[in-house]
C-alpha cells in the first residue's frame, strides 16, 4: 500500500474503535469502583500477585491498550492528510506522551492519599486536580473574539497555577512529597510513545510492522519469569543492572507485554483497512480464526507461564489479544449493519475518554467532602454490583453533559 493510499484509507472514522473504547472505559469505571463494595465475585476482580488466574478486571486495561494501538494509525495518517509535517507529528507524539505521564503523576500520587496534617483533605486534592487538568487540557472552541482568546489563556494559566500548588504542597501519609508516581495513564503514555514511533517507521507496511511486533513478543517471552517448577526465572537473565534491561527501562518497556498489546491493535488496523471492502461474512471467520490461534498459543504457553496481569505474562497477553480481536470484529459487523443505537448510551466514553477517566475522582471528592456514604444494603453482593454499574453510567452521562458545554479533555 502506498503512502497516499494509506492516508486515504485511514481518513474515515472507524466507529467500531469508538465502540470498543467506550465499552472498555465503561467496564474500567465499573471494576475500579469495587473498592467501595463487598462480596464481589472473584471472576470480576483482579488476580492477586502470583495467582494463576484472569478475572474481568484483568482484561479491561489491556483491551484499552489494544484500542489505543488501533487508534494510532488513524491519528497519524489524519495528521498527514491535513498537511502536517513529519517533524510536527514527532513533536505531537512527544508532547502527548509527556502530558499523559504528567496527568498520570497527579492521579498516581493521590493513590497514597494525603497526610493527616496536610493543608487539605484528599477530596480537595481530587477537586483541585480535576480543575487544574481541565483548565490546562480542555479542548476549547476556536475563540471568536479577543476577549474569548484571553479568557482561554487565563484559564490555562489558572490551571497551571493550581497544579503547581498541588505539586508543592502535596504530602502523602508516609510524609513523602509529590513524586514520579505514575498511574495507568503513565503506562499508556510510555506504550503510546513506543508504538507511535514504530508506526512512523513502518507507515502502513504490515510486514515491517509484523516484524517489530514479533521482536516485542520475543522480548516478552525472554523477559517474563517462568513458573516456579521451571526455576521461576526469565529465559534471558543477564544479572542486575545490565545494559539490555537498562535500555528497556529507559522507555518503561518492562518485559514488552504492554507494547505487544498496543502493537497488536495497530497491526489489526493496518490489516483492516486493506480488507475494508470485504464482506463481514468473510472478515468474521478470519478474525475468529486469528483469535483461536492466539488462544491456542496462550494455552501452550500456559505450561511455562502463569496467567498474570500484574506479571504481564505472555499467556495473559495472548488471551487478551484473542478477546480484543473477537470483540472488535463483532462491533465492526454491528457498525456495518447499522445496529449502533445502543452505543448512544455510552458514546461519551468512546469520544471523550480522558474526561471519563477523570470524572470518578470528582464524584469521589464530593463524597469525601460531604461525608455522604452509601447505605449498607447497597454495598453487598448483587446490589453492590448494580451500584457500580449505575455509577459507571452516571459518570458517562455526566461526561456527555460536559461535552455539550465544551468541556472535554484533548491532548
Amino acid at each position: 500500500m502506498t503512502t497516499t493510499s494509506t492516508t486515504d484509507a485511514f481518513s474515515r472514522r472507524n466507529l467500531a474503535i469508538d465502540m470498543l473504547r467506550a465499552i472498555t472505559m465503561f467496564t474500567m469505571i465499573f471494576v475500579n469502583d469495587f473498592w467501595k463494595i463487598h462480596d464481589v465475585p472473584h471472576w470480576l476482580e483482579h488476580a492477586a500477585y502470583g495467582e494463576d488466574f484472569m478475572g474481568l478486571a484483568d482484561v479491561v486495561f489491556p483491551c484499552f491498550l489494544f484500542a489505543v494501538g488501533m487508534s494510532i494509525p488513524y491519528a497519524i495518517e489524519r495528521r498527514y492528510a491535513k498537511g502536517c509535517s513529519a517533524e510536527s507529528t514527532v513533536g505531537h507524539i512527544l508532547t502527548r506522551t509527556l502530558w499523559l505521564i504528567v496527568m498520570g503523576c497527579f492521579i498516581g500520587n493521590s493513590e497514597a492519599r494525603v497526610a493527616a496534617d496536610s493543608l487539605y483533605p484528599i477530596g480537595v486534592y481530587w477537586l483541585l486536580m480535576a480543575v487544574g487538568i481541565v483548565c490546562v487540557w480542555n479542548h476549547y472552541p476556536k475563540p471568536q473574539t479577543d476577549v474569548q482568546r484571553w479568557l482561554f489563556v487565563a484559564l490555562r494559566c489558572i490551571g497551571v497555577g493550581v497544579l503547581v500548588f498541588l505539586v508543592v504542597t502535596f504530602r502523602n501519609k508516609q510524609g513523602g512529597v509529590f513524586s514520579q508516581h505514575s498511574s495507568i495513564l503513565g503506562l499508556i503514555g510510555w506504550t503510546y510513545l513506543v508504538c507511535a514511533f514504530a508506526y512512523l517507521f513502518c507507515r502502513g507496511n504490515a510486514k515491517r510492522l509484523g516484524v517489530v511486533w514479533g521482536v516485542f513478543v520475543l522480548i516478552s517471552l525472554l523477559g517474563t519469569p517462568l513458573r516456579e517448577c521451571y526455576g521461576g526465572m526469565p529465559l534471558l537473565w543477564l544479572g542486575e543492572n545490565n545494559f539490555y534491561n537498562g535500555m528497556l527501562s529507559i522507555l518503561h518497556i518492562g518485559n514488552g507485554s504492554l507494547v505487544v498489546l498496543s502493537m497488536s491493535g495497530m497491526l489489526l488496523s493496518v490489516l483492516s483497512v486493506r480488507m475494508v471492502e470485504r464482506p463481514w461474512q468473510w472478515k468474521m471467520p478470519m478474525a475468529f480464526a486469528v483469535s483461536a490461534v492466539c488462544a491456542a498459543l496462550a494455552a501452550v504457553m500456559h505450561r511455562f507461564w502463569i496467567v498474570g496481569k500484574i506479571e504481564a505474562t505472555p499467556v495473559w497477553v495472548f488471551y487478551v489479544i484473542a478477546i480484543a480481536v473477537s470483540l472488535y470484529t463483532l462491533l465492526d459487523c454491528l457498525a456495518q449493519a447499522g445496529r449502533t443505537r445502543w452505543f448512544a448510551v455510552i458514546k461519551p466514553a468512546g469520544t471523550a475518554t480522558l474526561t471519563v477517566y477523570l470524572m470518578p475522582y470528582v464524584f469521589y471528592a464530593m463524597s469525601s467532602l460531604t461525608g455522604v456514604v452509601l447505605p449498607d444494603w447497597l454495598t453487598h453482593g448483587a446490589m453492590g454490583i448494580v451500584n457500580c454499574l449505575a455509577f459507571a453510567l452516571v459518570v458517562i452521562a455526566a461526561t456527555g453533559v460536559l461535552e455539550r458545554i465544551n468541556i472535554k479533555l484533548k491532548l
